[in-house]
């Protein structure tokens, strides 16, 4: 569909989560309509977007279930995208249509972290992104509520209303629209692991790295981990091929989880001179690899969680022996990072050659998005972007 301003902006084609069945989802491809945007909202019209893995989560997961404070089935979801700006609310300030933007998380703009520039802790995190707007959309003939504003976005839907705060304005960034598209996942979790490197963390080329879990947030962290010069960076994965790919985007080293002669710990120590990594990130949500990250990193290193684990998984810390290391164990959301400032920073480190996500890429066009899934699940793509 040409992207311009005739389509009318009433109905609208989208990717719809419909409750699962025998734990298997239902997503559809299917007609719906969308009101008039809020004051705070414009309609944006989506050219690409991104699927993640807490999409997968939030659409599969039956009503109800804990860490999943998401509306009730039917719902809209999709948080990365890249889109043109169609129409705007009334207090809409900072774009206009026709703008080219880029989508990421929302936030209350209010509490003490976001006005310090913390956004991804915001005070309202979990109702403004994951709950939303429980009447986004509506069905066309009984007009029904369906769920979105899923991040302030809900991007797998052609046309959509998003919340002034996850608008990033790209008009003078991007060059072309292949790049456009490109860009479409910047939002959150290429963010989330280059953030975690470059913003939380602080690497510098003094500090030796690893990285646990090569999907697109591990090989973005370690992508963000060469541009910082880190000395020795390791990708740890139990796929090879990812092993491989992390090593062409910059690790020193890498490790299969599946073929180790001893433990991660051994294996880790034995690549650093005894000394442990001094900065180590998770984005497995793996309890197990979590809790020997912690025994192998370095005195006074750092040890950031990135990956999503079972709501009640907890971590055994022995507290004098921890406490006389000096080490500490952070969290990370959205790389700590501020959309609106990192995304152009992203686009700019990538058009200078030195953070090559189109490596991580791989295009389909909408009404594939059931194959896309399954190569996300079975490893062959790193990160679907659907076209619209």
């Amino acid at each position: 569909m040409p992207h311009n301003t005739s389509i009318p902006q009433s109905f609208t084609e989208a990717i719809v989560s419909h409750p699962p069945v025998d734990g298997e989802r239902q997503w559809r491809l299917e007609e719906i309509k969308i009101g008039k945007p809020a004051e705070y909202e414009a309609v944006v019209e989506i050219v690409a977007s991104g699927i993640c893995h807490t999409d997968l989560g939030c659409g599969t997961a039956p009503d109800g279930t804990p860490g999943f404070p998401v509306p009730p089935y039917p719902r809209v979801l999709g948080h990365e995208g890249a889109g043109i700006v169609r129409e705007v609310g009334s207090r809409v300030s900072k774009v206009q249509p026709g703008d080219k933007v880029l989508l990421s998380f929302a936030f209350c703009t209010q509490c003490h972290n976001c006005q310090f520039g913390a956004p991804g802790y915001c005070s309202q995190f979990s109702p403004i992104n994951f709950t939303g707007n429980k009447e986004a959309f509506t069905t066309i003939k009984e007009g029904k509520p369906i769920g979105g504003s899923f991040f302030g976005q809900s991007s797998f839907s052609r046309l959509t209303k998003v919340q002034e705060v996850s608008m990033v304005k790209v008009n003078s960034l991007v060059t072309n629209d292949e790049e456009f598209k490109l860009f479409a996942p910047l939002g959150c979790g290429i963010q989330t692991g280059a953030g975690t490197v470059t913003q939380l963390a602080k690497a510098t080329a003094d500090d030796t790295i690893a990285v646990i879990g090569l999907g697109g947030v591990g090989l973005s962290a370690i992508m963000a981990a060469k541009l910082q010069g880190c000395r020795t960076i390791i990708g740890i994965d139990r796929v090879p091929e990812r092993i491989e790919l992390a090593k062409s985007l910059g690790a020193t080293h890498g490790i299969n989880t599946a073929k180790m002669p001893g433990s991660l710990t051994e294996e880790v120590r034995k690549l650093t001179k005894d000394v442990g990594t001094t900065i180590t990130i998770d984005a497995t949500g793996v309890v197990p690899l979590i809790q020997q990250s912690v025994e192998f990193t370095a005195n006074q290193g750092q040890v950031v969680l990135l990956g999503v684990a079972p709501m009640d998984a907890g971590l055994q810390v022995q507290v004098v022996p921890f406490m006389v290391t000096g080490k500490k164990l952070l969290g990370s959301m959205e790389g700590g990072v501020y959309p609106e400032e990192y995304i152009p920073q992203m686009i700019r480190w990538y058009q200078s050659g030195r953070f090559p996500v189109d490596r991580l890429v791989k295009f389909y066009k909408v009404e594939d998005y059931q194959q896309a899934i399954r190569d996300m699940e079975d490893g062959s793509t790193i990160k679907p972007v659907l076209l619209w």
